[in-house]
C-alpha cells in the first residue's frame, strides 16, 4: 500500500505556480489576486479561508477576505459579488460555503462571473468542462485528478466507482474521469443505488465523497483498489487533544490493508483542493492578461 500524499504532491503544484509568479511580476506584470467573501463566523469556513490566506502568500499571489455579517442581506451580498466582477485587479473570487440559510446559494453561485469563477462552480463552467471544452475545473475534482497524474495511477479501461452525486465533487469527477485523457468507465453512486457493496467489490478505483465518516469498509472493497478519499467529518474522541479527530469517509485503518493506494484524511484530497484554486486563479489571470 502506498499513501497518496496529497501535502506534497500539493506543495509541489504551489511551487510550479510560485515559480511561474515570480516570473510573471520579474516581467513587470502585477500577481493575481484571489478574494474571498465569507458571511458569518462558522468557523470551519474561517479556517479554510485562512488556509486559502495562506496558501496565497506561500505562492506570490495578492489576497483579501471581504468579510459579510450572518444577517447580511440576499441584495447586499449580491452587490459586493457585482463589485469584484467588475474589478479588474481581482484575477478570482470564491464565495466560501455554506452560506446562511436565507440566502439563495443558487442565485449567488450564478452572480459569479464566469471568467472569475476560481472554484468552477458556475453552470456555464460545468457545462464546459462537461463537453470538453476549456473551464475552470471545481477545484476538489482537479486535485483528484493531479493525484492520479501525480502517482501515474491507470485509468484508461478501468472501473472507477464515484460514491456521492454532490454538484461540487461526485458529479463533476464522474464526468471528468469519463472523458479523455482518463478514459475510464465510471459508475456514479448515491443513496438510492441499490447494489453499492457489489459495485465497489469491482472497482479499480473508489472515490468516496458522501460525507458518512468511516462508511467504506474492508470488505466493499477488492484487493489492490485505489481509494480517494474526499470525506472530512469531526468525530468526537475523548482521547484526542482537541476532543475530536478527523475522519474520512474511508474506515482507513481497515480499507489500507487490501488497497494499493489510498489519500489519508487529513492530508489527503484536501490540500490538493487549496492548491488547485491556485491553479485556477492563475489560469484566470493568464487568459485575462491573454498570456500563455
Amino acid at each position: 500500500m502506498e499513501l497518496l500524499d496529497g501535502k506534497k504532491t500539493a506543495a509541489l503544484v504551489q511551487e510550479a505556480i510560485a515559480k511561474e509568479v515570480q516570473e510573471l511580476v520579474a516581467k513587470g506584470n502585477r500577481p493575481p489576486h484571489l478574494v474571498a467573501i465569507l458571511v458569518g463566523d462558522n468557523g470551519a469556513s474561517m479556517t479554510y479561508v485562512n488556509n486559502k490566506v495562506t496558501a496565497c502568500e506561500r505562492v506570490g499571489f495578492a489576497s483579501s477576505v471581504v468579510k459579510l455579517p450572518q444577517e447580511v442581506t440576499q441584495e447586499e451580498l449580491l452587490k459586493e459579488i457585482e463589485k469584484l466582477n467588475e474589478d479588474k485587479n481581482i484575477d478570482g473570487f470564491i464565495v466560501q460555503l455554506p452560506l446562511p440559510k436565507h440566502i439563495n446559494e443558487q442565485e449567488v453561485l450564478l452572480a459569479v462571473n464566469p471568467d472569475k469563477d476560481a472554484d468552477g462552480f458556475h453552470p456555464t463552467n460545468f457545462g464546459r468542462m462537461a463537453l470538453g471544452l476549456e473551464a475552470f475545473i471545481p477545484a476538489t475534482p482537479f486535485g483528484i485528478l493531479e493525484l492520479l497524474t501525480q502517482y501515474e495511477i491507470p485509468t484508461d479501461g478501468k472501473h472507477v466507482v464515484v460514491i456521492g452525486r454532490s454538484d461540487i465533487v461526485g458529479r463533476p469527477i464522474s464526468i471528468l474521469l469519463s472523458q479523455k485523457p482518463w478514459n475510464a468507465t465510471v459508475t456514479l453512486t448515491h443513496s438510492r443505488t441499490q447494489n453499492l457493496a457489489q459495485l465497489t467489490q469491482e472497482a479499480d478505483i473508489i472515490v468516496a465523497a458522501l460525507g458518512i465518516p468511516n462508511f467504506l469498509k474492508s470488505e466493499m472493497v477488492k484487493e489492490g483498489a485505489v481509494i480517494i478519499d474526499v470525506g472530512i467529518t469531526r468525530v468526537a474522541d475523548a482521547s484526542a487533544k482537541k476532543g475530536f479527530r478527523i475522519v474520512g469517509d474511508v474506515d482507513f485503518e481497515q480499507v489500507k490493508e487490501k488497497a494499493s493506494y489510498i489519500t489519508p484524511v487529513p492530508g489527503g484530497v484536501g490540500p490538493m483542493t487549496i492548491a488547485m484554486l491556485m491553479k485556477n486563479t492563475l489560469n484566470a489571470y493568464k487568459r485575462t492578461h491573454k498570456i500563455k
